[in-house]
């Protein structure tokens, strides 16, 4: 069963018990060039896999990019 999450101020349906980790994946980003918080609060690549998220959560992700 779905649930609704906002992602980056968007609304979105995403599969119910889907963590951090899984959301990436979803979202075909690679974790080690994101940072990535929920509710406000920031998500460390080792909780990645054990943050699940919940129906109403904002999250933002954030890529890095390089330049000069």
């Amino acid at each position: 069963m779905p649930i609704r999450v906002t992602i980056n101020a968007e609304p979105r349906e995403i599969p119910e018990g889907t963590s951090v980790e899984g959301l990436l994946h979803l979202l075909g980003v690679t974790a080690h060039r994101v940072a990535v918080e929920v509710n406000a609060a920031v998500v460390t690549r080792s909780r990645h896999a054990t943050t699940t998220l919940a129906p109403g959560d904002f999250i933002e992700v954030v890529t890095f990019v390089g330049g000069g």
